[in-house]
């Protein structure tokens, strides 16, 4: 990681956005800002200084992890250990993460501060850290695209030992036990499995249903790397499909390969999602494509770009996130096909492997 670049960027951010510091508490910015990786943390970043702010637990870690900075040790509520923090300091403004800080701890927050000698004006900052995470570095991309390999595999490796019988949990455990296995070193997020008509629920949990010859099966798993996720949906049949799945999957490839050729850089995230919903409207199902066509995807797996109906997010180079158009019929079931691209230089590589039916 090049914190010192990452730090002069925030900087620049801050100083376009006449501020002076700001306080950082979501845990992916933490980790983007200072290579620590702790569950405890808080950083305080100026025009000079650059504080992490940890309990006893991390204090070693931390020294350890985030060369880059002043390790503050801290006990008790943060409403005490904040107001000696920032004492000395004579802030004008302290920008917070709105989308993260609790309503509850920021007003205590603004109550304690006042209490300072001079205290600083607590203003909301939204996205700015997630602006600069959305553009990635090519070490950033190496670890998305060393996921991406697991969870590709784990979907190679399935499909020696999936049969009918197994229920969607089984399944599920297998993918887990394996990417684990693998080198992922968690979930970044629960995986789905589902199978008939749970396939028609987007983001079901893995149930006690037996899946049975001939339905749709849908899987949506991703592995993490180093903090970094992937994230990949197929959607596919044991025995023989029937007419409405090889129509409708048929309907979904034909969108993600249309969005897929046609994505190119500095076009919206909307214009991006209406490329594939277009193919789908067109063709009679345009109220079954429920959700956007993608999202960004990195230490979280939701994360800046999004593509979506009204979005204007320009989809720039380094840019990664998945294209996944799917159909969604309560009663019969669902499919969904998940790719994860990078932009690079004017159009998008797709990184997933996985094949499609």
């Amino acid at each position: 990681m090049n914190i010192s670049n990452r730090l002069q960027k925030l900087r620049q951010k801050l100083a376009e956005n006449e501020s002076e510091a700001i306080f950082i508490s979501q845990p992916e910015n933490r980790y983007y800002l200072s290579g620590f990786d702790g569950s405890t943390g808080y950083l305080l970043i100026t025009v000079k200084d650059a504080v992490l702010a940890t309990d006893f637990r991390y204090v070693e870690q931390a020294g350890k992890q985030a060369l880059e900075y002043q390790i503050f040790p801290i006990t008790g509520d943060m409403v005490n250990w904040l107001t000696e923090l920032l004492a000395g300091l004579n802030l004008r403004k302290l920008g917070f993460e709105a989308g993260h800080l609790p309503f509850t701890i920021h007003r205590q927050l603004s109550g304690t501060l006042k209490k300072l000698s001079s205290p600083p004006d607590f203003v909301p900052v939204d996205g700015l850290v997630e602006s600069l995470r959305a553009v990635k570095e090519p070490e950033e991309i190496e670890l998305i695209t060393r996921a991406s390999e697991i969870s590709d595999n784990a979907f190679k490796h399935l499909e020696k030992v999936i049969h009918t019988g197994l229920s969607e949990a089984e399944i599920a455990w297998e993918l887990e036990k394996f990417m684990r296995e693998n080198g992922s070193q968690t979930m970044p997020f629960d995986i789905i499995v589902a199978s008939g008509p749970n396939c028609a629920l987007p983001h079901t949990n893995p149930s006690s249903r037996i899946i049975q010859s001939g339905e749709p099966i849908l899987l949506d798993i991703g592995a993490q790397v180093e903090g970094y996720a992937s994230d990949l949906s197929r959607t596919f049949c044991l025995g023989t499909p029937d007419g409405t799945f090889k129509k409708v999957y048929d309907i979904v490839l034909g969108a993600q390969l249309t969005a897929l050729d046609i994505i190119e850089k500095n076009i919206t995230g909307g214009q991006a999602d209406n490329l594939a919903r277009k193919v789908i409207a067109e063709s009679g199902y345009g109220e079954a494509f429920r959700h956007g066509l993608g999202h960004g995807v990195g230490l979280a797996v939701h994360e800046s770009p999004r593509l979506g109906p009204g979005s204007d997010d320009l989809l720039v180079p380094g840019m990664t996130f998945t294209v996944e158009p799917g159909i969604y019929l309560p009663g019969w079931g669902g499919v969904r096909i998940e790719d994860l691209v990078v932009m690079e230089n004017e159009k998008a590589r797709i990184i997933s492997k996985a094949k499609k039916v």
